[in-house]
């Protein structure tokens, strides 16, 4: 909170006016206890005159301020001219110092306040004498002000330029990532039309060309987003299993266990993919027999749960270093950290799991 008034503070007026307007606050204590105190006194009634004098002296002082700010601007404290900047700001105490005692002189004259036994001369070298450690002291300390709010200014530019970075890199590194994805999904699928047509299988390489011209269509679709809903992860990921079930045909059945409620959620743009090529890659395709996928959906407490099944020959590490996984681990380390999971595991009734875990999400809250 303290961080974000600041910062309203520092960008919606100049600084050096908002250290000037600082300066009514003693004016205004200066000029209620000199009225208490002419109150005090039992004279009856308020000296006006010494109290304006109070308040005019604060006021003046707000108006020479600026001098500390123009030259924390020329002259910032940089080991290399720390000496040059002290000789500076020295100068510049100096000369508010002088502005201060003149302008009090001043008005001590308009306001008939100077005794009149006292030269005028005289009473000049008695104001900057007395003015002097006062100046000196308020000079060095509205410079500390300045220096420490142009300091904690160019601190948080620095982390906000810091943090666009970040974002930025991250942005390139998912498109590289997903880039990588791309072109292994479509040589994959290309190679298995190669085989049909070599097969003389036109019937099957036909619908798989069909299905790749939407799946491609997607694709090449979606721009940059990283995110999109479940159900629309899901209609890709049915038309990417419409494809598989043209290459292996009545081997492959796929069971859905979506829960409603989930939906909605957001999920990394073709997260499910690269899961179901493992799972067919090294479930279903060494096997001879008939094999099934499972595909599911749930909340997981505040996490979105999403696996994948098969019932192949089970889990080996070999099979863990593929592009596809690969690619997956890395894309949910960078859009989640250590909130997101990709755990492969040996189911128990045989077979591999692949389960995803990540912070749940919905297009409301972003």
């Amino acid at each position: 909170m303290v961080s974000r008034f600041a910062d309203r503070v520092a960008g919606s007026r100049p600084l050096w006016l908002l250290i000037a307007a600082a300066c009514l606050v003693p004016a205004l204590l200066s000029t209620l206890t000199t009225y208490l105190n002419s109150r005090l006194t039992g004279r009856g009634s308020a000296d006006w005159g010494a109290i304006i004098f109070a308040g005019l002296l604060w006021l003046v002082f707000g108006a020479l301020t600026p001098i500390a700010y123009f030259l924390a601007r020329r002259y910032p404290v940089r080991r290399e001219t720390i000496v040059r900047a002290a000789l500076a700001h020295l100068t510049g105490a100096l000369v508010l110092c002088v502005g201060w005692a003149s302008a009090g002189v001043a008005v001590a004259l308009l306001l008939n306040r100077r005794p009149p036994q006292e030269p005028l001369l005289r009473y000049y070298v008695y104001w900057i004498l007395v003015n002097l450690p006062w100046a000196v002291v308020l000079y060095f300390t509205v410079l500390g002000c300045i220096f420490a709010f142009t300091y904690y200014r160019e601190a948080r530019e620095r982390e906000s330029q810091q943090s666009r970075l970040a974002a930025q890199l991250a942005e390139a590194k998912l498109g590289a990532l997903r880039m990588q994805l791309n072109p292994h999904f479509l040589f994959n699928s290309l190679n298995a039309i190669t085989v049909m047509v070599r097969d003389e299988n036109t019937r099957d390489a036909s619908r798989m060309l069909e299905l790749l011209s939407g799946v491609l269509r997607q694709v090449l679709q979606s721009g940059k987003r990283q995110h999109v809903t479940l159900d629309e992860e899901l209609k890709f990921i049915e038309k990417y299993l419409a494809i598989e079930q043209v290459r292996f045909s009545d081997r492959l059945r796929v069971q859905w266990s979506i829960e409603p409620a989930v939906r909605d959620a957001l999920v990394p743009e073709f997260i499910l993919q690269p899961l179901l090529e493992n799972a067919i890659r090294h479930g279903i395709a060494k096997s001879s027999e008939s094999g099934m996928i499972q595909v599911t959906a749930c909340a997981d407490g505040n996490r979105l749960l999403l696996s994948v099944q098969d019932n192949g020959p089970g889990y080996r590490p070999v099979s863990d270093s593929g592009v596809g996984l690969a690619n997956t681990r890395a894309r949910l380390s960078t859009l989640f950290g250590e909130d997101a999971q990709l755990q492969i595991l040996n189911h128990k009734d045989g077979g591999t799991v692949a389960t995803i875990r990540f912070p749940m999400r919905r297009r409301i809250d972003e």
